[in-house]
């Protein structure tokens, strides 16, 4: 039986470990393609730990973690999340970022994706003061050599969350794919929602 748990500040501590592992091993999947390591992991979950309005929504089969999905103040990311909103005329303090969803393959088709949403808009919603819930998603090209030929992309599922596809909000991140010497500006786009 799945539990699903949402859990913020410093009782996210105990979850980072577990968590850095579990995104290393999922964003390994296209379109991320993510070589991830674990020092990088853990420095980039603590922002969750020391924001005081994150939330993470962990999804545990017994005492494993087997899918999590992470949430935060807009004015608490980084300035590569935040400037297109500012250039745009939104004001990032009135902005939820949905960070990331990962979850193990065989826990996929169950309903977690929906919790995951439901969950992080319902954390914004008692916080109050949000205006717009938004996540941003890499662009990969139709043709990329290691697209899956079965893949299918997620749109029609956050667009039945109620998320639209804003290209005019873009930026980039970096980091290393699994064929790349260096890490690398990988072309993001963000989906907003209002709340």
């Amino acid at each position: 039986m799945l539990k699903i748990q949402s859990v913020s500040g410093e009782a996210l501590k105990d979850c980072i470990p577990a968590l850095a592992a579990l995104r290393i091993r999922v964003f390994r999947e296209f379109p991320y393609l993510y070589d991830g390591d674990l020092a990088y992991e853990e420095e980039y979950l603590n922002t969750y730990v020391q924001a005081p309005d994150s939330v993470i929504v962990l999804v545990f089969d017994g005492d494993e973690v087997v899918g999590a999905s992470t949430a935060i103040p807009m004015a608490n990311e980084t300035i590569e999340f935040k400037q297109p909103f500012i250039d745009a005329g939104y004001n990032p303090d009135g902005i939820y970022y949905c960070g990331e969803s990962v979850l193990l393959p065989q826990y996929r088709g169950l309903g977690v994706g929906v919790a995951f949403f439901e969950q992080r808009e319902a954390h914004a919603a008692k916080l109050g003061g949000f205006t717009h819930s938004c996540f941003c998603a890499v662009e990969r090209p139709e043709d990329h050599p290691r697209r899956p030929a079965d893949y299918e992309p997620l749109d029609r599922f956050w667009q039945k969350r109620g998320y639209h596809k804003t290209p005019e909000l873009a930026t980039t991140y970096s980091w290393k794919d699994l064929d790349e010497a260096e890490q690398s500006a990988k072309p993001m786009t963000f989906w907003m929602k209002a709340l």
